[in-house]
């Protein structure tokens, strides 16, 4: 009688099993690529985002023939308060209302500034008074930017840089100042990504 039962029973083949497990190794490849899409997609929105604020600084010179913050006595340099320029000087359309930008789990901030002797736009992780360091997540944000201008992630040369500088920062009107160190993006302590947006360094 056991014999009979035992007879009766059937199992998955090797076949069946396999079918599984391919269907298994499908739909895990399908969910790992989706989310290479998705941070790609962060990627591109953080550079186009970035590219906006390029957009309003060549558009207010355009308008009052200077730049935003380009104080007295005007020398062509951002050394004075961006947000207030951008937000009610410039009278654009639809003015920015903060310079940070969120994807997905991080935080990234735009300033506008100089370097000394050239007008930089620098993204940071803070907001604080200086650049902190940057994650390699963020690192990777900043590749892909440092892509979209100069054709390679260098962070060594090109109009995109890394710096190592602790960058000043000031919130409360979007200003970067500093001289920054250049680095290459691969550097432990690179603290900000600085575009050298109005001429090449």
């Amino acid at each position: 009688m056991m014999k009979k039962l035992l007879k009766n029973e059937k199992g998955f083949t090797l076949i069946e099993l396999a079918i599984v497990l391919v269907i298994i190794g499908i739909i895990i490849g399908a969910v790992m690529k989706g989310q290479d899409l998705i941070e790609n997609a962060r990627h591109k929105k953080l550079a186009n985002t970035v590219k906006q604020f390029e957009v309003l600084a060549w558009g207010f010179l355009d308008r009052k023939g200077y730049f935003p913050g380009d104080d007295s006595p005007r020398d062509g340099l951002i050394e004075g308060n961006v947000s207030t320029a951008l937000i009610s000087s410039g009278r654009f359309l639809d003015p920015p209302t903060t310079n940070s930008i969120i994807l997905g789990s991080f935080t990234f901030y735009v300033w506008l500034g100089n370097s000394g002797t050239r007008n930089i736009i620098a993204v940071t992780n803070t907001d604080g008074a200086t650049a902190a360091v940057l994650g390699n997540e963020e690192l990777a944000y900043m590749e892909a930017f440092d892509t979209s201008i100069d054709g390679t992630a260098n962070g060594n040369g090109g109009r995109v840089r890394a710096t190592t500088t602790a960058m000043t920062l000031n919130s409360g009107s979007w200003l970067v100042t500093g001289t920054p160190a250049s680095a290459t993006w691969d550097t432990a302590n690179v603290r900000a990504l600085i575009y050298y947006f109005d001429r090449n360094p």
